[in-house]
């Protein structure tokens, strides 16, 4: 592997880089007991222990309130005994997930008699840099020791206090159960030069996954001198054809937008063919309405909330790319599919859309030319999520097209290795 190891070879961060190196070498070999047994040990240690984790969360709550942080994010950072407990449930969950070490993708015998195989092996030391959410330290970690990889955990410094509680629990249970406590590390630090020093230990970390906002993304994504794994912003869309079961079109609107709006695979965009618009309109703004959500819409939209007594904003340019995580809403009519799909390729940032349409022609179409990383057809856009695809578990969602795309859970957090066995071959 190419190194360029930052010249602050000696910090603390490299420091801690060297051993989950180290420590990812170990894990490499060992067997899914092996794992699993550490794993299950977590979730015991996690139970056992979440006093101590609950008091260092409340001086980071304490502090985030005292900073004039808004109580949707406090409620992400807060951690509570109940939800400690289902962090350990979902550990449990993952244990019972198969493991991906190992597994043959694809082989065969050679017409020469060598016996070619594809197999999945560890990535090796993963960096995962992300916000102010706890729960996405032990979520991280576990999901990194399943697929045999070493972790490397960089949160905000919001949270730094519950993170190192977390750590020094899971480190603790891993050594216990006989797997190197440096297969889990929380980067040391909470300035911005730490993170930059992660991000250009390459040669010591074999790939960075960002989890949150577009600005902390396009940062790792652009700095960063380690491979990285781009998990997407969310501007997802709903498209509502001249083909669409009305109703169906508003229970799936109104999920995509309004069932949680903070998370990427929340719909941030509804168009609608202008064949159905004056009777589908009214129907949309007032469950839209009443689930809270503000109409950032085009003229159409404007004229129809008008004659309901609802106001629509007037939308912009920045409303179509806008990624609201919020309970509001961009909305145009589109005069056609293309029109539609012409709008969606615009603005998309590459996560999910979806068609709501009774023609399979229209909806195989509509797939076609669709380019991200998942398209619903009759679904809300709110499926896109490892657990809700039958994964068990994921890393977070790839919008990229390397390595890996959409949900990323076990297999994308390995890659592969060719194994040839011969007898004695030689190259004539």
């Amino acid at each position: 592997m190419t190194s360029s190891v930052p010249a602050s070879a000696d910090s603390p961060v490299i420091a801690t880089a060297r051993r989950a190196r180290a420590a990812a070498a170990a894990l490499a070999p060992l067997p899914r007991t092996a794992r699993d047994r550490a794993l299950l040990a977590v979730a015991d240690a996690l139970e056992a222990r979440a006093a101590e984790v609950v008091e260092a969360n409340a001086g980071d709550v304490a502090r985030a309130r005292e900073a004039g942080t808004t109580e949707t994010v406090i409620d992400r950072l807060t951690l509570t005994a109940e939800r400690i407990a289902a962090i350990a449930s979902d550990v449990r969950d993952v244990v019972a997930l198969p493991d991906p070490v190992g597994e043959v993708v694809r082989g065969s015998t050679l017409p020469n008699g060598l016996e070619l195989r594809q197999i999945r092996v560890p990535l090796g030391v993963v960096g995962i840099i992300y916000e102010g959410r706890p729960n996405v330290t032990v979520d991280a970690a576990v999901l990194c020791l399943k697929s045999g990889n070493a972790a490397l955990l960089r949160g905000s410094s919001s949270a730094y206090a519950s993170n190192e509680a977390l750590v020094a629990v899971v480190r603790d249970a891993v050594a216990d159960a006989g797997l190197p406590a440096d297969a889990v590390q929380l980067v040391p630090g909470t300035s911005r030069e730490s993170v930059r020093e992660l991000m250009r230990a390459r040669g010591l970390v074999d790939v960075l996954i960002p989890r949150g906002g577009a600005s902390l993304i396009e940062t790792v994504v652009t700095e960063s001198t380690v491979p990285v794994i781009e998990t997407g912003t969310g501007n997802c869309h709903v498209y509502v054809d001249e083909h669409a079961d009305l109703d169906m079109a508003v229970e799936l609107l109104v999920n995509s937008k309004a069932q949680r709006p903070s998370v990427c695979n929340a719909a941030e965009t509804v168009l609608v063919h202008q064949g159905v618009a004056d009777r589908f309109l009214p129907l949309a703004l007032a469950a839209l309405t009443a689930a809270g959500v503000t109409v950032h819409g085009d003229e159409a939209w404007r004229k129809a909330g008008a004659g309901a007594g609802v106001e629509v904003v007037p939308a912009t340019d920045a409303d179509w790319e806008t990624e609201y995580l919020s309970y509001d809403i961009a909305a145009a009519v589109v005069p056609d599919l293309d029109a539609a799909v012409a709008h969606i390729r615009r603005w998309t940032s590459g996560h999910t859309e979806a068609i709501v349409t009774r023609d399979g022609a229209v909806a195989k179409r509509f797939v076609s030319l669709m380019d991200s990383a998942a398209v619903m057809v009759n679904a809300s856009t709110r499926f896109t999520d490892g657990g809700r695809f039958g994964f068990g578990a994921e890393i977070g969602i790839s919008t990229q097209k390397l390595h890996a795309r959409g949900p990323m859970g076990l297999p994308e957090l390995t890659t592969t290795r060719y194994v040839v066995t011969g007898e004695g071959h030689t190259v004539e």
